[in-house]
């Protein structure tokens, strides 16, 4: 049985754009700052601007989960001691951890804990085991079945939180070595340079280069549960977590506002199997490397991976065209330098920072005080903007 009144939609996001892509739709968003993060990439979040950075997540009305799920080597426990203390300063709801010295320090300031799937729980006994020291939630491993993950839930107060949309990663739980081998950047300190995202050829020991269904042998699919989220009530999971802190805001914002409506649908009785295909066009036009359902009903064969496709399979892609060199809020416009693509009337653009997401159709431009139907490469121009923007803000045309 479910321990939360509804299932939780939580999102994973990097800073302040993330959080605007997606805090229409999410109930809660999960983050990490520059330290012990399984994301060494995401470092806008600093410990001096955590305080403010949960501030803004309460704002819009929305639980802040840190994550602090990196291996903790022993001269790192500093560290550990400095984030769970600014956590606790800062009012996060949640510290997401495996290590026991984490979870340790976590309980010992008060702050609520719930269990990485990195821990690689599998049972109720040992999610009986992170409740009995001190954690809420646990969040299971990527690696179960659906039946199994009910079980689980039918055996234990803790709650339950499993991933229903995102990257999978192709070691258990996500604990990878072939990073660290190859060019000494460790997956579990949050530096994985994704090399089973690469191309690679299978050679025999008589030198024959082996046959295959394409060059990304070792690519796993995203998984994707939007067209299954009534099993996932019926399973009684307490949180739907979305992973994706690297990916941009134009992707926050449609996974969020897909699983929004397909879980509100779901609760109101009213799972409209119309709608299904419409969602899942959505999620495709954003980046993904191409669906499947994980664990959730069987292991994965040759379908859970993406042997021809690389980095991205989305057929929508998105190109830098310029960047914003100034903002005028009474005209709602922006001077935009093209730097890389002219752009037209028509055209949908997004323009992206470290505090900003829009995502609009260009409908003005003006340049000498002239209308424009057209801007080319190198111009700088007036652009109606339908909300606030940034100069040195990223502008990219989507096709």
């Amino acid at each position: 049985m479910r321990k939360s009144p509804k299932p939780e939609l939580l999102l994973g996001i990097r800073n302040l754009a993330g959080l605007e892509a997606c805090y229409r739709y999410a109930d809660a968003v999960y983050f990490s700052t520059d330290r012990l993060s399984l994301r060494a990439k995401a470092k806008d979040i600093t410990l001096e601007k955590l305080d403010y950075f949960v501030f803004e997540v309460k704002a819009r009305g929305l639980k802040a989960y840190l994550a602090v799920n990196s291996t903790v080597n022993e001269d790192m426990l500093g560290d550990v001691s400095d984030i769970v203390s600014a956590s606790a300063k800062a009012g996060v709801d949640a510290v997401i951890a495996w290590d026991p010295a984490v979870i340790l320090k976590a309980r010992k300031a008060g702050l609520r804990v719930h269990i990485s799937t990195q821990a690689n729980v599998t049972n109720h006994e040992a999610a009986e085991f992170y409740r009995i020291l001190g954690a809420e939630r646990i969040v299971l491993s990527r690696e179960l079945y659906l039946d199994e993950i009910s079980k689980i839930i039918r055996q234990t107060e803790v709650e339950i939180e499993t991933f229903v949309h995102g990257a999978m990663c192709m070691a258990v739980s996500g604990r990878c070595h072939l990073s660290a081998h190859i060019l000494g950047k460790s997956g579990n300190c949050g530096e994985c340079t994704q090399p089973c995202r690469w191309k690679w050829q299978l050679h025999g020991e008589n030198g024959i280069v082996a046959e295959s269904l394409g060059k990304y042998l070792l690519s796993a699919k995203d998984i994707c549960m939007i067209e299954h989220i009534p099993e996932l009530f019926q399973a009684g999971i307490d949180s739907f977590k979305v992973e994706g802190r690297l990916r941009d805001p134009a992707y926050l914002e449609a996974v969020s506002r897909c699983y929004r409506a397909a879980i509100d649908a779901c609760e109101e009785g009213n799972f409209p199997s119309e709608k299904v295909e419409t969602w899942k066009h959505e999620l495709a036009s954003v980046y993904n490397r191409g669906f499947s359902t994980g664990f959730y009903f069987g292991t994965p064969g040759l379908d859970g991976f993406s042997p021809e496709n690389d980095m991205n399979a989305s057929e929508k892609k998105r190109r830098a065209a310029g960047v914003i060199e100034n903002y005028y809020q009474k005209q709602h416009s922006a001077a935009v330098r093209l730097l890389e693509e002219g752009i037209t009337i028509g055209d949908i653009i997004v323009i992206e920072g470290s505090k900003t997401y829009l995502r609009q159709q260009v409908s003005s431009m003006k340049k000498g005080g002239k209308d424009l139907l057209r801007a080319e490469k190198g111009d700088e121009v007036g652009l109606a903007v339908d909300g606030i923007v940034r100069k040195n803000d990223r502008v990219f045309i989507i096709d």
